[in-house]
């Protein structure tokens, strides 16, 4: 005998030998006012809004030429030597035709983006939601706004193909850190790494060529992944001959610089 139990349809899901079953469709409980907000705090709304991130991401930076992203402190004001410097930085890399990323904010942030602009470059910058707010920066021609750290991560490492770290603070060894990390482990390919600023960085470089290495926590070919310098024309010639090295077939390189240089370099 065909069963006669009642059937319920879920969208495409039929559901038979339910009890109760819905009493409303899917479209009437979309449209109803529902007082009950709880759902705004939970995962899986959480991973929609994360979705949507990228998404908005990828679309407003797929066509970003090959930039350059500059790190550094927040906390400097115009003025200051190292303010100056990443303004001249920003400018420099506009030259050489780089778009400058940044993450938006005051300080050193804003300093590279400034420089950008006024050579009339393209002047990005990636802001983060903070407890106090710094919105973004009046240099930046192009900005998102990002609540996830990780996602506005990915979005520096994808579209950008250089970190350049003026002095700062934490967020800025955050990043400088990460990035070394995906080049050691090859997670990332043709990207240069600068430490801008040699008096401020040359502590932490002594203990990562020193202590790290001397303890057999890295390589000693890992201490040389990253620049140090204090020239802005020595940065960015740096990293145009990264690219530029990296753009060559293995035959080439062999030719231009020898067997040890078949692979990619960084």
């Amino acid at each position: 005998m065909a069963p006669n139990d009642p059937v319920h349809l879920r969208g495409p899901v039929l559901v038979r030998r339910e009890n109760g079953g819905e009493r409303s469709t899917t479209d009437q409980r979309l449209l109803d006012k529902n007082q009950d907000t709880d759902w705004l705090h939970t995962d899986p709304w959480r991973v929609l809004r994360i979705q949507s991130e990228f998404v908005n991401g990828f679309g407003a930076l797929a066509e970003l030429p090959d930039a350059v992203s500059v790190f550094g402190s927040a906390r400097t004001r115009p003025g200051d030597p190292v303010y100056e410097q990443a303004v001249e930085l920003g400018k420099a890399l506009t030259d050489a035709g780089y778009a400058v990323v940044t993450g938006g904010g005051p300080g050193q942030m804003e300093a590279a983006n400034k420089g950008a602009w006024e050579a009339n470059g393209q002047s990005v910058g990636l802001g983060i939601e903070l407890p106090m707010e710094q919105g973004l920066n009046r240099w930046v021609d192009l900005g998102l706004h990002f609540r996830y750290f990780f996602v506005r991560k990915t979005m520096f490492v994808k579209y950008t193909q250089a970190f350049v770290c003026t002095p700062g603070g934490f967020g800025t060894l955050d990043e400088f850190f990460e990035a070394i990390t995906l080049v050691q482990t090859d997670k990332i390919t043709r990207f240069p790494i600068v430490l801008l600023g040699v008096d401020f960085w040359t502590p932490l470089v002594d203990w990562i060529r020193g202590t790290l290495v001397e303890h057999g926590m890295i390589s000693a070919p890992d201490a040389e992944l990253f620049l140090v310098t204090d020239s802005v024309t020595e940065t960015v010639e740096y990293i145009r001959d990264a690219h530029q090295r990296a753009a060559l077939t293995a035959e080439e390189r062999e030719d231009l610089y020898g067997e040890e240089h078949r692979g990619v370099e960084r």
